[in-house]
């Protein structure tokens, strides 16, 4: 589904449009992930990781350029993650990061999904958009046991687990309930 979104008022530029990812849009995905990359606030992804993903992604675009992405990625019949959550430095706070959110949470809940999950340092936005800091313990002990059979490093993230330690220093693990 896409939609157009408009900036808030006192931006200087035009309409974004929020979108699907397609294939095509891999690069740029890469181009917006890099500088985050090389400030080490986001690890980076192989070209064939964001090939394999592409249909979890959704883009903003503006005059045709990609301005923003994040990605939902489900980990279990009621809980997703937003993952990389990318905005371009010029359309910081300007709503894009938050168009984004919400047109994930709306895919999240035609999946079904109740609970979001993202491992984050920008822990004052993602509070504006409902999400809350979590403990140790947020599935049952089934679940827990079901997940730890993954070899996403992103459900190794939620999980806390210690080998993923290194790559989350400083950040928070934040849930949302839908």
């Amino acid at each position: 589904m896409t939609h157009a979104a408009t900036e808030p008022t006192g931006a200087v530029r035009g309409p974004v449009l929020v979108r699907r990812a397609r294939t095509s849009d891999v690069r740029g995905i890469l181009a917006l992930l890099d500088p985050w990359v090389q400030r080490r606030v986001l690890l980076g992804k192989e070209v064939v990781t964001l090939y394999e993903s592409v249909q979890e992604f959704v883009v903003v675009e503006s005059g045709g350029e990609l301005v923003g992405c994040g990605a939902l990625h489900v980990m279990w019949e009621d809980l997703g993650e937003i993952r990389t959550l990318i905005v371009a430095d010029g359309w910081l706070h300007r709503g894009v990061g938050g168009a984004i959110v919400a047109d994930l949470e709306e895919r999240a809940r035609r999946l079904g999904l109740t609970r979001l999950f993202c491992l984050t340092f920008e822990v004052d936005f993602f509070t504006r958009h409902g999400f809350a800091p979590i403990g140790e313990q947020v599935v049952d002990p089934d679940v827990y046991s079901q997940l730890l059979r993954s070899p996403d490093e992103g459900v190794a993230e939620f999980l806390d687990l210690a080998h993923v330690k290194p790559n989350t220093l400083g950040n928070t693990r934040m849930l949302k309930s839908l």
